[in-house]
């Protein structure tokens, strides 16, 4: 595995709302938390050790399926602007990127080209295995890491009990080390006022719901992360089983929270579609949380099929390429607020003129 730059084509693959349920769905990531026998966890080590314990991992990933195409990246050999670009991707956490006070030494990441497979070495735990998928596709994504979890197995050593099983920094991550999340848009349950009952639901089944970039952050756009709380006495195939279910459970809801929309409330429905697709097609600046409540009004016009363009895959791409980080890569350069605003607002213009997202990016 290669040492190398950030690439910026990494880890879009998940934009491409080719799985189940995309037009709700957007995505499904599921993570395995792991850690190395013999080395201090992550909290208590040294920038020596933590380094030591980045070696051992790339070491391994030699004699993985991964090891033609992945790229480590180290965060302390990053900008800041490139590792932003990686977090504003969900690829990385805001802890990891040293976002709030630099990096840490031999903290990485692994990333597999724009595949789905990344591993973050030295976050809260030594490994933090991920796949992240387009659409409800928590098999898949489960399938992904476990394959990649048994190869680096062979040559790595687990902190593993007998009673409890993995060992984890986080005593909810005990036990399998598996977190599973989906990222849904449930504007429908929204705008009936029936999204308060949906999330008291899946509090009650074991679930628990976060932002676009989970932990800490805020929901912005009707979009919610649903992911399990704990995985002590449970197996993988039944914590994968059970996130499927609830989540298939909230987006059958959230599709008849829409037809209640289209039949009691039709025209105005249409007007918001509307007048959000307006707005974005002509805005001359747009701060990005003004961004997202608009794409939030056109995504559910294209899943109604009140608009007959962009595509969602469109829609996906604006999301994440008009974020801070994304216009300064495309830019070149910092960026002022205004910049920003104005960038943000012309890029929006290309895309939906185009009808699809130009191939460059934002700057191209």
């Amino acid at each position: 595995m290669d040492d190398a730059a950030a690439n910026f084509d990494f880890g879009l693959g998940w934009l491409e709302a080719d799985g189940p349920d995309a037009d709700i769905v957007l995505s499904t990531r599921v993570r395995l938390a792991r850690n190395l026998q013999g080395h201090p966890y992550v909290g208590s080590a040294s920038d020596g050790q933590r380094e030591v314990i980045c070696r051992t991992v790339a070491r391994a990933f030699e004699n993985t399926s991964m090891r033609r195409r992945a790229v480590l990246l180290r965060m302390t050999e990053m900008s800041e602007r490139a590792r932003k670009v990686l977090f504003e991707r969900r690829l990385i956490s805001r802890e990891i990127a040293g976002l709030r006070t630099g990096p840490d030494g031999g903290v990485a990441v692994a990333i597999a080209g724009d595949g789905p497979v990344s591993v973050l070495i030295n976050e809260e735990d030594h490994l933090r295995l991920q796949g992240l998928v387009g659409g409800l596709r928590v098999a898949d994504a489960w399938s992904m890491v476990d394959r990649l979890d048994e190869e680096l197995g062979r040559g790595l050593h687990f902190a593993y009990h007998h009673e409890f099983g993995y060992l984890t920094c986080c005593p909810t991550n005990v036990g399998t080390g598996l977190r599973a999340s989906a990222l849904l848009h449930l504007p429908g349950l929204v705008l009936t006022k029936e999204i308060a009952k949906a999330l008291q639901g899946i509090s009650e089944v074991g679930l628990t719901f976060r932002g676009l970039h989970g932990e800490g952050s805020e929901v912005v756009g009707n979009f919610f992360q649903i992911s399990n709380q704990t995985t002590l006495g449970q197996s993988e195939e039944d914590l994968v089983e059970h996130l499927t279910r609830i989540v298939t459970t909230v987006l059958e809801k959230e599709r008849r929270a829409r037809q209640v929309l289209l039949r009691d409330a039709g025209p105005v429905t249409e007007d918001k579609v509307w007048r959000a697709y307006g707005l974005l097609r002509y805005a001359r600046a747009l701060e990005y949380e003004e961004l997202m409540n608009l794409l939030s009004g056109v995504r559910l016009g294209v899943s109604l099929q009140l608009l007959p363009s962009p595509s969602v895959y469109s829609l996906n791409r604006i999301m994440i390429l008009s974020q801070a980080a994304h216009l300064e890569e495309a830019a070149g350069r910092t960026l002022t607020a205004p910049e920003r605003r104005a960038h943000r607002a012309e890029y929006v213009r290309r895309v939906l003129a185009a009808g699809n997202p130009p191939t460059s990016g934002p700057g191209g």
